[in-house]
């Protein structure tokens, strides 16, 4: 597990970067934290790390928002609204699946039972100042990704 402790929104982004940076085509990622605790941030810093430069909006109320990144396809879900794990079917989540695809999914136990297990955990939480933030590798094909980003940004001891 690599723990970090970003102070700022900005250092939360650019952590968030960095783990774009080590990301292959094809990674699905579950970030974890209480409502505001910034895992949209982390996601906008993922984007951000692969060029994109447009406006990051939370995908709240539209549950999804897909971003094409010199040639990679990123969805990032949220689904703190979601009433089912069926209705991601709906979705077209098992499409995005068909593809490389980088899965970014904010409230992920909300889709429990239907989405595919984690690559990487990203759980944020609160801390008296700035955020904890520890990403876990889960798969084979997580692994790398973590020992990439230790590399990049060395984690808090």
């Amino acid at each position: 597990m690599l723990n970090y402790e970003p102070q700022n929104q900005e250092q939360q982004e650019r952590l968030g970067a960095e783990l774009a940076g080590c990301a292959p085509a094809a990674l699905i990622v579950y970030l974890h934290g209480d409502l505001g605790a910034g895992k949209t941030t982390f996601a906008r810093g993922f984007l951000r790390g692969l060029g994109y430069t447009g406006s990051v909006k939370s995908p709240t109320y539209t549950l999804m928002e897909p971003y094409r990144i010199g040639g990679r396809s990123i969805c990032h879900l949220d689904l703190y609204r979601l009433a089912d794990a069926e209705e991601l079917e709906y979705l077209g989540v098992r499409d995005l699946l068909q593809e490389e695809s980088i899965l970014l999914i904010e409230w992920p136990e909300r889709g429990k039972g239907v989405l595919p297990a984690a690559d990487l955990i990203v759980l944020i939480s609160y801390l008296q100042h700035g955020r904890g933030i520890a990403i876990h590798a889960e798969s084979d094909a997580g692994k790398p990704v973590a020992e990439c980003l230790r590399l990049a940004v060395p984690p808090k001891s």
